[in-house]
């Protein structure tokens, strides 16, 4: 039978039997084999398939986890074969994530999941909506089957290839807290008229923004009388304990979510918790059973389990689309800390961290290749711990909740009873490469969102990325906010192109840097307009935080940023060299916040300050000269 579907899904096979039609199976495939073709099963899904079916070109399956099924008892027999699963054109929905474990796939050479050449397929964990009707006020209204509300409250709708808005007021811009309440963390106090009485209170969302993160929580109760917001906990993580309303700007943005009173504009939309539905408003004339209404529903989309004994290897995903994973906040609210991690309340006062569509631990030669990472509730792919010699290259990340890319892992983890970077530091994520990607509008709902994450990892490549249009900073690595020693090191961020980020928040920069990490360098990197400084503290072209040590930053073009294009805050040694900044007037080239400026190695860097002569010629020759690198 297998080797019967090896002829069925090899185009090669079948034009050789056509010419030599009296020749046996057993003669062809071994004269395939002695002229060098590599032993491979080949399984083929279409959405018009079924999974009755033999997996084979002319009968496909219909699901990608029957293909996985057939590739598991595939290699039970053969377990020296490279598998493959061709994906055609189309959208293969889920409800659960794809589980691809190490214990189905042992030693394997290789099992490669690819579109088929031409088709363009999608992995969605969205159901498509239905049943629509028009309410009295104009809306459009679709009950929620209850599958779907057993996932959690909707926080996400598309509309084709569009990202609905969640009803919210004000449209554009933010309030401003009028002054925060006494014990500066459960309410706080408004000026009258500065919104409109929601009609459902306890269902709406109060965004609060921090200087480098923001709080998302459910209002408790609206006192129009006092002029006075509650929550349904404390606004801000318990840790740091910083994280006070008015800590950073005594009258810090806000606005506020999903809301009927809201909803003001075509392409809003609330989910109201009574009727169990969602609402949308639409164009004039535009009928919702025509267009393809989407909620996520799946909770992730691909799950990649290894474990420290027996690590999940050999596995490529190419040309795919991956889409509409669902993440839902904690009910007592998001409080956001650095980078998509928050206080996970009620429980002990610990980090946990915005899950990604696609998640993988104990990981080791897997590579994403030419694939497409949008519209999802959580972050979009994260390779944590243990992760290594993996690769994600040519793809292209947009429209995603939370962080794009984020490899290793925080200082969070225990090993029998003790932090893993004391006592396993052979467990830290290494040699995983982040290049030729194209990162854009990360962090939608969770503003700290980073397009690029990496923790206390080694031998971290990050190359030749664009990373653009961000909330707050481009690339990320490093979390140790002190020079203690951990297996962070020698992590190589180059070649990048970094733009227009730090859009909401502030107190980061195109490359943000934490920590001790002997070796590691930042050279050749192209960052730009950085030309919104919100919040009390600076944003920059890079912000090398507390415990910086031991970096070498060289070669790079920095421009158009609002504030100075370095800043060192608490770092000790680094070594600054040959370096293109541009500066406005007034701003130094390098700032350093409790920091000694001795600490910091200059050498031959070009500093040139708007206004000076040749300031306009220099940098179009510099942008040039990058340009052709």
């Amino acid at each position: 039978m297998y080797a019967q579907m090896y002829i069925n899904s090899n185009p090669r096979v079948l034009i050789f039997l056509m010419h030599h039609s009296s020749t046996t199976l057993a003669t062809i495939i071994l004269l395939l084999c002695m002229s060098g073709a590599a032993h491979s099963a080949d399984f083929y899904v279409s959405p018009l398939g079924q999974d009755a079916n033999s997996g084979s070109s002319e009968a496909p399956f219909a699901t990608i986890e029957r293909a996985l099924q057939a590739v598991r008892a595939y290699i039970q027999h053969s377990p020296d074969e490279m598998c493959k699963i061709w994906l055609d054109d189309g959208i293969y929905r889920i409800d659960e994530p794809l589980q691809i474990r190490s214990e189905d796939f042992t030693d394997i050479p290789g099992l490669t999941i690819s579109a088929l050449p031409g088709a363009y397929p999608s992995i969605s964990g969205g159901r498509a909506l239905k049943n629509w009707e028009r309410t009295t006020a104009g809306l459009w209204k679709a009950d929620l089957p209850q599958e779907v509300l057993e996932k959690g409250m909707p926080r996400e709708l598309f509309v084709g290839d569009r990202r609905a808005i969640r009803a919210r007021y004000p449209n554009t811009g933010y309030l401003r807290v009028a002054k925060a309440g006494e014990d500066r963390r459960t309410y706080f106090y408004f000026e009258e008229n500065d919104f409109p009485m929601p009609v459902s209170p306890e269902q709406t969302e109060l965004i609060l923004l921090h200087d480098w993160s923001i709080s998302r929580i459910a209002i408790k109760a609206i006192d129009r009388t006092a002029q006075k917001l509650m929550t349904v906990d404390s606004i801000g993580a318990r840790q740091p304990a910083f994280f006070n309303i008015d800590n950073w700007e005594p009258q810090p943005r806000y606005f506020l979510e999903n809301d009927r009173q809201f909803v003001d504009a075509d392409y809003e939309w609330y989910f109201d918790t009574s009727e169990k539905a969602v609402f949308i408003q639409l164009p004039v004339g535009q009928d919702p059973a025509i267009l393809d209404i989407v909620i996520p529903v799946s909770p992730g989309l691909v799950k990649l389990s290894g474990n420290i004994d027996r690590p999940l290897k050999n596995i490529q995903f190419q040309g795919l689309t991956f889409e509409h994973a669902f993440w839902n906040i904690p009910a007592q609210g998001y409080a956001g800390i650095q980078a998509c991690h928050y206080d996970d309340r009620p429980g002990p006062p610990q980090w946990d961290v915005v899950p990604a569509a696609i998640q993988g631990s104990w990981v080791d030669q897997i590579t994403f290749e030419d694939c497409t990472f949008r519209h999802l509730g959580g972050s979009g792919i994260w390779l944590g711990t243990g992760s290594k010699n993996n690769r994600i290259s040519n793809c292209e990340l947009y429209d995603i909740s939370g962080n794009g890319i984020m490899i290793g892992e925080g200082q969070d983890r225990k090993v029998n009873g003790e932090p893993w970077w004391k006592v396993a530091s052979d467990q830290v994520a290494i040699d995983n490469t982040i290049k030729d990607n194209k990162i854009s509008n990360c962090g939608i709902q969770f503003f700290g969102g980073v397009g690029i994450w990496c923790g206390l990892t080694a031998r971290t490549s990050i190359l030749r990325n664009e990373v653009h249009d961000l909330p707050y900073t481009g690339i990320s690595i490093g979390w140790m906010w002190n020079p203690v020693p951990t297996p962070c090191r020698e992590n190589m961020v180059e070649g990048n192109h970094i733009h227009h980020i730090m859009q909401k928040l502030s107190d980061g920069g195109g490359i943000y840097m934490l920590g001790l990490q002997p070796g590691s360098k930042i050279l050749h990197n192209r960052i730009h307009d950085v030309s919104i400084n919100a919040g009390r503290a600076e944003s920059n072209g890079m912000f090398l935080d507390e415990g910086t040590t031991d970096v070498l930053v060289a070669g790079n073009l920095i421009y158009n940023i609002a504030k100075s294009p370095l800043r060192f805050h608490r770092a000790t040694t680094n070594t600054v060299r040959e370096n293109l900044l541009f500066c406005n007037e007034g701003e130094v080239p390098i700032r350093y916040n409790t920091t000694n400026e001795n600490d910091i190695l200059k050498i031959d860097n070009q500093v040139l300050t708007k206004g000076d002569d040749g300031y306009d010629q220099q940098l179009r020759l510099d942008i040039e000269r990058w340009d052709s690198q």
